[in-house]
């Protein structure tokens, strides 16, 4: 069975909260770089410091962070968000879906205003990565808190409701963005981005100097799986590529 609904209007301004910089991208990379192109105002919100993300137990830490805040940066400009990148700064690893971390989401979604929320499915089952787990029920909390006006009133702020929430890497999709080419390689070229994660998360083994990279036998697999990513959401939705969500409303 294909999805209930494709492709929300393209809306005034998008905010998509992420675990760790670069899970953003790769939930919802190729739809972003679409609303983006259509005039979107699109926010990225990094819940980490990306300090547990590599393999070397003699890294530089606080290096890592920094370069990690770079790489983010640098992907959320190839993807064209104009909103930026915000950081959470939460410790990578011990992310904790508790009052100050809501409260801070909350702020920034008051803030931004976005008309479409997206996160991660918290409910997505034998998820492992505890940080996703809590990033996921942190969104979902956070919109709660920031729709309704006796939550959180130090913020001074007005109460905001989202009109639509899209979870990413959803057990139970009901909903597809379509994609074409262009968003196809913005998503690649925006997880690229991250050459601190070349190694670790995308089992590319080639050097850092993209223009050589491209003739490594990593990198092409890494690419020929993104594209059958959204080639399988693209046959679900019955169209060549797409993005996959659950899409839930707001007002529950």
């Amino acid at each position: 069975m294909g999805p209930r609904s494709v492709d929300l209007t393209t809306p005034a301004r998008a905010m998509a909260v992420g675990a760790h910089p670069d899970d953003i991208e790769f939930g919802a990379g190729a739809t972003l770089a679409r609303w983006a192109e259509n005039g979107c105002e699109v926010t990225l919100v990094v819940c980490t410091d990306g300090s547990k993300g590599t393999w070397d137990p003699s890294a530089d830490i606080e290096a890592l962070v920094a370069t990690r805040q770079a790489e983010a940066a640098e992907a959320a400009a190839v993807l064209g968000a104009t909103g930026g990148v915000l950081f959470l700064n939460r410790v990578d690893g011990e992310l904790e879906n508790d009052r100050e971390t809501r409260s801070d989401l909350a702020r920034v979604i008051r803030q931004r205003q976005p008309d479409v929320l997206l996160g991660h499915d918290p409910w997505k089952r034998h998820r492992l990565h505890p940080d996703h787990r809590a990033a996921g029920f942190l969104t979902c909390d956070a919109l709660v808190a920031a729709r309704d006006p006796h939550f959180f009133p130090e913020h001074g702020l007005a109460p905001h409701r989202p009109g639509t929430l899209l979870l990413f890497e959803a057990d139970d999709p009901n909903h597809a963005e379509r994609a074409d080419e262009t968003h196809l390689a913005r998503r690649v070229a925006a997880l690229e981005a991250h050459r601190s994660q070349y190694r670790s998360t995308m089992f590319i083994t080639a050097d850092d100097d993209r223009d050589a990279a491209t003739v490594d036998p990593t990198v092409l697999a890494f690419r020929s799986g993104q594209r059958q990513t959204l080639a399988d959401a693209g046959r679900w939705a019955g169209c060549p590529l797409a993005e996959a969500f659950h899409l839930m409303p707001t007002d529950r």
